[in-house]
């Protein structure tokens, strides 16, 4: 699988009273992460909301935590596709430490694309061209 990389510097508002990452920010650096993967594949969010008028909710998500994260750290988030099916995407992560590499989380995000309507969109049908992307990034 092919991923992108997005660097993220830990902040003070996102550590506990120990200075540890609370767990509900590693699915916001997910975000982070897929909102970077989609613009360096070309297909931002804004041309999925405002050019073509579909939007992406989360499913489902999941996170497994592996060692702690602390204030001031530099985190590589990991962002890649696995495959699922032409109405739904797996998007799938991994936080690593930028200074050793250790990996200190894995997670994924399930989504699906819905039209102005609230109709599901079938990305082999409707955007063959993403479609296509997200198998190559899926299959590399």
């Amino acid at each position: 699988m092919k991923t992108v990389k997005c660097l993220h510097k830990v902040q003070y508002y996102e550590t506990d009273k120990m200075g540890i990452v609370h767990h509900s920010n590693y699915i916001r650096w997910f975000e982070e992460a897929r909102v970077n993967f989609m613009e360096e594949i070309g297909f931002p969010y804004s041309r999925f909301e405002n050019e073509l008028k579909l939007i992406s909710p989360v499913l489902e998500a999941g996170c497994q935590y592996k060692s702690m994260v602390r204030f001031g750290d530099l985190v590589e988030v990991y962002a890649g596709v696995e495959f699922s099916k032409r109405i739904r995407i797996k998007f799938v992560y991994e936080v690593r430490d930028a200074a050793s590499g250790e990996v200190r989380a894995s997670g994924f995000t399930l989504h699906c694309f819905l039209d102005e309507k609230g109709s599901f969109v079938s990305l082999r049908n409707e955007l063959p061209e993403f479609y296509a992307l997200l198998k190559e990034y899926a299959e590399n």
